[in-house]
């Protein structure tokens, strides 16, 4: 069983700043995931030509299995708005987070998490860029319980805030918002947090070690796969990790074979 995270950066490539369905397709099939997070991810949002990218990554993959949960109403960086309820923002450009299976899903959940109360200095690239002050997002963790050859499992996909100190605060909700959930666990996910702070706050194991951001020459891992410790028993041995380049993203996707 393969499992994998990738922020998406909306389907972008770096190259030429385009959202090419065919890119995208081709880039999600290389992955040959049995569960894919994608983060990052677009729905009827004009930059990236009013596609549905979960719907297009779970085509690539030959998944029937597949669900986007939209973290805000709007478009990032421009203007947004919480959602109400699960249900909200059809017919409206929408941003969250995916999560693509292979394996039949028992139950669905989803967790809303609330943006930090205060703005961030983040640096943005470009002539005009620098640091600016940014108002954080909502965020979202959508978690399915599968059932595998391997048994029941539950696995989660997130993208957590850039604010330092309240991405903390988000995973540990994360963590108990999932403990709700049959084990084995597996979070999966942007967590704008690095690999050491990530095993700490949780006490969860990392299953793949592999620096991801930025994509042309990784330096630091912000994109990861932890298991909780209750259940790790009864997960397949890891016999292979990766982080392979990419034709979209800022991020590289992060790969890890369990059995």
């Amino acid at each position: 069983m393969r499992l994998a995270t990738f922020n998406l950066l909306h389907g972008r490539s770096l190259t030429d700043g385009l959202v090419d369905p065919d890119r995208l397709t081709a880039a999600v099939t290389a992955l040959d995931a049995d569960v894919l997070a994608l983060q990052e991810v677009d729905r009827d949002q004009s930059r990236s030509g009013n596609l549905d990218l979960t719907a297009i990554a779970a085509r690539a993959l030959d998944a029937d299995e597949h669900r986007f949960a939209a973290a805000v109403v709007g478009t990032p960086g421009e203007q947004f708005r919480p959602l109400t309820h699960d249900d909200d923002g059809h017919g409206e450009p929408c941003y969250g987070v995916g999560l693509v299976t292979r394996h039949r899903v028992h139950t669905w959940q989803v967790t809303r998490l609330r943006p930090a109360p205060v703005r961030a200095p983040v640096y943005v690239p470009g002539p005009r860029g620098g640091l600016v002050l940014l108002r954080d997002e909502p965020r979202v963790v959508l978690a399915a319980v599968l059932d595998t050859p391997h048994g029941r499992l539950t696995v989660a996909a997130t993208h957590l805030s850039f604010v330092p100190g309240w991405n903390a605060h988000q995973l540990r909700q994360t963590v108990r918002a999932l403990r709700t959930l049959p084990a084995p666990r597996i979070l999966l996910g942007d967590l704008n947090l690095p690999a050491g702070a990530a095993r700490l706050l949780t006490g969860w194991r990392p299953l793949g070690r592999r620096p991801t951001y930025p994509a042309g020459q990784p330096r630091v891992q912000l994109d990861h796969i932890l298991a909780d410790r209750h259940g790790l028993d009864r997960l397949p041995p890891v016999t292979a990790v990766h982080n392979p380049p990419s034709t979209i993203s800022d991020h590289r996707p992060l790969l890890v074979d369990l059995g």
